[in-house]
């Protein structure tokens, strides 16, 4: 049972406060950081947080700046020595990659069960984070744990290829709105609803782009 602290078995409740401490502060330094949306994350109840992918920075920014505990799906081979440790004991779930694992799956639905809030990411690797395709992960955690979908993007932490190194790049976070997701039964109903996944977050993301791109060609008054 993961009791009542939103948090799988062998996670240290503080250390999970302290963990999301660092990665609220960890990053200012290298990053300009642009949050919107956070007054969209559901405070209650259990929730599938899906987000694009592109680099390992990702997962720190978005797990140090939500306004509740956060139980991200990280793939096993982070789970070596003291990082490992570190892992589970702020109350994240090693998961394997390449195929279906039952036991991080039953983890993670006993957390939003018990009213937590799982991150995945769709894309299930890193890439240009432009959510081309997705894996069905979410769209099963929402069926079996009762979850809304809150889709967030983040761009700006991939530099761009052949560019030169930036100082304090921007980088945007943006929360989408939370969305029922109607899981149909069988792998068609799983294949349904995570297109429906995939689309939110990839037009997200396509929103955020656009908005950089505008922010970038307007001259600054003055």
């Amino acid at each position: 049972m993961t009791g009542s602290t939103g948090l799988p078995p062998g996670a240290v409740p503080w250390l999970h406060e302290v963990g999301r401490v660092i990665g609220r502060v960890l990053y200012r330094p290298v990053y300009r950081l642009r949050v919107r949306g956070l007054d969209r994350v559901p405070r209650t109840g259990p929730v599938v947080l899906v987000a694009n992918h592109s680099t390992m920075i990702e997962p720190q920014l978005i797990f140090g700046m939500l306004p509740r505990r956060a139980v991200f799906l990280v793939k096993e081979e982070m789970y070596t020595g003291a990082a490992g440790w570190g892992l589970r004991r702020i109350g994240q779930i090693p998961v394997r990659r390449g195929a279906p694992d039952r036991a991080a799956l039953a983890t993670a639905t006993r957390v939003l069960r018990d009213g937590g809030l799982v991150a995945v990411f769709p894309e299930g690797t890193r890439g240009a984070g432009d959510v081309a395709d997705a894996q069905r992960g979410a769209a099963w955690l929402v069926r079996a744990g009762g979850a809304v979908v809150l889709p967030v993007a983040v761009r700006g932490t991939l530099r761009p290829p052949g560019s030169r190194r930036r100082l304090r790049p921007v980088v945007d976070i943006v929360v989408g709105e939370p969305f029922a997701l109607d899981v149909g039964p069988g792998r068609t109903g799983l294949a349904r609803a995570t297109e429906r996944v995939r689309d939110s977050l990839a037009t997200l993301v396509r929103a955020v782009d656009d908005d950089r791109r505008s922010r970038r060609s307007t001259p600054p008054h003055g």
